[in-house]
């Protein structure tokens, strides 16, 4: 996933250090390099590590718990009083596990999250091995984390600086979004941002309701509202982006904005359809986000790509929109630009990070090959992934974790889901 998009035919990679040093036809990578470990990929495809631009970790517990409502019934009726209820870093802890695992098995190596307890996230991310930009969640209201804008912040910064050099973990600050945080929360958000150089996360223009309202409180449209706070940049990350005009796209695209699109999240609370396919022609950096479990249901970039290269091709009329390449491309390099780490992963070149995934073409469904992209992207399931390696370790071969107990992490799962059933269906 190249400047060039190169495909090897009976390729090698040598890895050294955490880093690529060569990426090559095997019988070369031979010739030059020996190795310790050789990792057999006959019958396997090897692309980098799949990013996952937007999603909220924490709610894998909550997966299946509310469904088939909109977004609004669905957040205030339903997710916030189970997370008034449950959250805290134990309860964090516990379920980024869960949502690394599911991720790791399905070739994500990093992934952007929003939500609170971002140490409890952080910590159980690094444990399982997983690279992440980690979100400090800032909102106007109380929650279990703090009361108030100020604490937010206070508590945004000190993860900053806690985590700040990490290999795997990157810090940030995160928004929920202009109508949960005031113009003034907004701007001093970014100004923290800025002062510790890290990426800003929010949610934008996700339903025809968020429009309507930030319209009605301010007099201009979200995108417009964030340019004028002075938000829009390279460094921040917007996520959904559905509801846009021509002007708005203009906009991000000029400022050069990444927008995370979590196509499956969108059609399932019937919030709309973000205009990739525009977006995308004038420029704007697009990549694919999960989105929580609790509105997807799963933490899969394979789904997410499969679902958007068709949606778009029906919505646009046009079959050749959104191809194979391009779906791949976002799930890859944009996608590592969009997280603040382009010049680090998303392509296997040499000097990135080892974020190697190995899949098994081996499968009735992935037979006979004529085009890789076209069967990563339309064929391939979470399932066919073998192996993957972040910052050139080994976490997953064969299938199997190799940096914690999953037997354990599943355990836990299912009695959080037994607690959380109890307490919801006496809510």
């Amino acid at each position: 996933m190249d400047q060039d998009l190169v495909v090897i035919e009976k390729g090698a990679i040598a890895v050294q250090d955490g880093k690529i040093v060569a990426v090559d036809t095997a019988s070369r990578i031979t010739q030059n390099y020996s190795a310790s470990k050789i990792l057999n990929g006959e019958g396997k495809v090897v692309f980098p590590g799949l990013i996952n631009t937007h999603t909220h970790a924490a709610m894998v517990y909550f997966r299946g718990l509310a469904d088939d409502l909109p977004l609004k019934v669905w957040l205030e009726e339903h997710i916030w009083p189970a997370e008034a209820k449950w959250l805290s870093p134990e309860f964090v802890r516990d379920a980024v596990e869960l949502a690394c695992l599911e991720m790791l098995k399905a070739g994500i190596t990093a992934y952007a999250d929003m939500y609170f307890f971002g140490d409890a996230v952080a910590e159980s991310t690094r444990k399982i091995g997983m690279r992440a930009v980690v979100g400090s969640g800032v909102v106007d209201f109380p929650s279990a984390t703090g009361n108030n804008a100020d604490d937010y912040l206070t508590n945004a910064e000190r993860f900053i600086k806690n985590w700040k050099g990490d290999d795997l973990i990157v810090p940030s600050v995160a928004d929920h979004s202009a109508y949960a945080c005031s113009p003034e929360t907004l701007r001093r958000s970014k100004a923290l941002a800025d002062r510790h150089e890290v990426m800003l996360q929010i949610h934008l223009s996700e339903t025809a309701w968020e429009v309507n309202e930030i319209l009605s409180r301010y007099g201009r449209r979200p995108v417009a509202h964030l340019d004028a706070l002075g938000l829009l940049d390279e460094r921040l990350i917007a996520a959904h982006c559905v509801w846009l005009d021509p002007e708005e796209i203009e906009m991000l695209a000029k400022a050069k904005t990444n927008v995370s699109h979590c196509i499956e999240s969108n059609l399932k609370l019937a919030s709309g359809i973000a205009p990739v396919v525009k977006m995308l022609l004038a420029g704007v950096n697009v990549s694919f986000g999960t989105d929580g479990a609790a509105s997807n249901n799963d933490l899969s970039i394979l789904s997410e790509m499969s679902t958007a290269a068709k949606v778009h091709k029906a919505l646009s009329g046009d079959p050749t929109a959104l191809n194979a390449k391009q779906a791949m491309l976002m799930a890859t390099r944009p996608g590592a630009v969009a997280l603040g780490l382009g010049s680090h992963c998303g392509s296997l070149e040499a000097g990135k990070a080892a974020d190697i995934v190995l899949a098994d073409l081996n499968k009735p469904h992935l037979l006979p090959l004529y085009d890789i992209y076209s069967h990563i992207v339309y064929s391939m399931n979470a399932s066919d992934i073998d192996t993957v390696l972040v910052n050139g370790k080994i976490v997953l071969e064969g299938r199997k974790l190799m940096t914690a107990d999953e037997a354990e992490i599943v355990a836990k799962a299912v009695q959080w889901g037994k607690k959380i059933q109890e307490g919801h269906s006496h809510s």
